[in-house]
């Protein structure tokens, strides 16, 4: 069952994050902590029933027009098992707006397998040129890809999420 973050919860799902993604693709404990009070910014969870622990979690961004998932990321003491694909699809279905996220290139072995775990769940790589800025001081950009649920997008869908990503969420102009 897909629930919202407790703050209790929060130093778990922080655990994960940085189990799972370089460092370059987060922000600090206290900034990435910060945004549970920004009411744009949700964490959805999946527990594991038996103990307790979160067996994974979505971190989004809600627009007026579209979802944007920052971080999706399993525990990984749960990969590899259909966590991760079930979650997702159930997610996306709650959804009435376009879904995106950011991937890496497909220039390993990583992020291809990444890749295409995404695309065995609907999701489109879009291939116009994106750049995630820095997340937070002392990060560095990452070249990144969007994808998109169900579909692609056109440059026009394209430069509107982008600008909303980079104004709202990574406070660039």
């Amino acid at each position: 069952m897909i629930r919202k973050l407790k703050r209790k919860d929060f130093d778990s799902v922080f655990q994960i994050i940085e189990a799972s993604f370089p460092e370059d693709e987060y922000r600090t404990y206290d900034e990435q902590k910060a945004l549970l009070d920004n009411k744009a910014y949700e964490v959805y969870t999946v527990l594991n029933y038996d103990d307790n622990t979160i067996k994974a979690f979505i971190a989004v961004w809600e627009f007026d027009s579209f979802v944007f998932i920052e971080h999706f990321a399993v525990n990984p003491t749960h990969r590899n098992n259909g966590v991760g694909s079930e979650f997702l699809r159930k997610f996306v279905r709650m959804q009435e707006k376009i879904v995106c996220l950011e991937v890496e290139p497909p220039d390993n072995e990583i992020a291809s397998r990444r890749i295409g775990f995404y695309e065995r769940n609907n999701f489109f790589l879009n291939k116009y040129p994106y750049t995630q800025p820095p997340i937070s001081t002392g990060r560095n950009p990452v070249p990144l890809l969007i994808m998109t649920y169900g579909r692609y997008i056109n440059n026009m869908e394209f430069d509107k999420i982008k600008k909303e990503i980079f104004t709202k969420v990574y406070k660039q102009s």
